[in-house]
């Protein structure tokens, strides 16, 4: 069985030392960020020997929101819209702004699906809240407004599974209120449970069907004062799994974020002992990796459970071409003035 790991690698192609370390440590899958990405071709080829150093069609992962979090970008990839712009056509127009989510989001999977890439980390279920930093989350959410989150939020995951991407939920159980970037400090949540139940856990709970979440690396003081949810047994069995009912594949966010605190092993070991799946290691650092491999397991019974009931989720991806798609989305954006 394969380690409980989606791990980045350094660059545009894979060197040798890469391949033969991945084909040893064999992970689940990988994730790819901008500076793996130059062209289409390359991109193909990287992930061809990636899938071929493990000797499966692993799991490939990217973040490609649109807006600011897109790691295929023009000349060589289409240029989507931030979250943000749904939303504002979703006070105008909701039917509209859901049909241009899931088009939209059809548009992206069959993109990143020329590559090869079949897992998008989206859509984002945080809510656009005031008093938060917004470079964190801001138009990366589809508004403040837990409902409209909802509904837009089960549109780009349809949308994504129109177009032959698993759709992973994002950050569990809610990074709306983060007042630090998580990828530089820890943040600190003190906002009481109920309120958190009626506004930053609803959207989640809307969509708790769906096959792959992460979660986000934060500290809620009404679930476990000392620990962000990542390495939280409380406050992924009580928050994750039970008041929002999420039973998909669990993946942590970045180990390598300045939220987290310890070495790298311990990171994983921690996330994975809370009661993530999977773990999530981003930058392609060899050494790093090599150190993290020699901590993490094999995906236990219920993770591969998980993953399997994933699996059946995925759809043929649509025939219908990508320029279609993005020239339903303009028609319907247009009615909303860029800022």
């Amino acid at each position: 069985m394969s380690q409980a790991i989606l791990f980045g690698c350094a660059g545009p192609v894979l060197a040798a030392e890469e391949r033969s370390f991945f084909r040893d440590a064999d992970p689940l899958g990988f994730i790819l960020f901008r500076r793996n990405c130059e062209a289409p071709d390359q991109l193909r080829a990287l992930i061809a020997d990636l899938r071929d150093a493990v000797g499966r069609k692993a799991p490939v992962m990217i973040d490609q929101e649109g807006g600011r979090v897109a790691r295929l970008r023009p000349p060589h990839w289409p240029a989507f819209p931030a979250a943000g712009r749904f939303g504002a056509l979703a006070v105008i127009d909701p039917d509209a702004a859901e049909e241009a989510v899931r088009a939209n989001a059809a548009a992206i999977a069959l993109t990143v699906g020329a590559a090869g890439i079949d897992v998008v980390a989206a859509p984002v279920l945080d809510l656009d809240l005031p008093g938060a930093d917004r470079t964190v989350v801001g138009d990366r959410a589809f508004s403040g407004d837990p409902a409209v989150v909802a509904r837009l939020g089960r549109a780009m995951a349809e949308g994504l599974l129109d177009g032959g991407a698993m759709p992973v939920i994002k950050h569990l159980p809610g990074h709306g209120r983060s007042r630090v970037d998580s990828h530089f400090a820890l943040p600190l949540v003190d906002t009481d449970l109920d309120t958190l139940e009626r506004t930053d856990f609803a959207p989640f709970r809307a969509l708790a069907d769906l096959p792959w979440g992460m979660t986000g690396h934060l500290v809620f003081a009404a679930l476990d004062p000392d620990h962000p949810v990542t390495q939280s047994p409380t406050a992924i069995r009580d928050a994750v799994r039970g008041r929002i009912g999420f039973d998909g594949v669990l993946c942590s966010d970045d180990l390598s974020m300045g939220a987290l605190s310890g070495s790298l092993p311990d990171r994983a070991s921690r996330a994975l002992a809370a009661g993530c799946d999977l773990a999530l290691h981003c930058n392609g650092d060899l050494a790093e990796m090599r150190a993290i491999a020699a901590a993490v397991p094999a995906i236990g019974p219920e993770a591969a459970a998980r993953l399997a009931r994933a699996d059946a989720w995925r759809r043929p991806p649509s025939d219908r071409p990508v320029e279609d798609h993005l020239e339903r989305v303009r028609e319907l954006l247009a009615r909303v003035p860029l800022v």
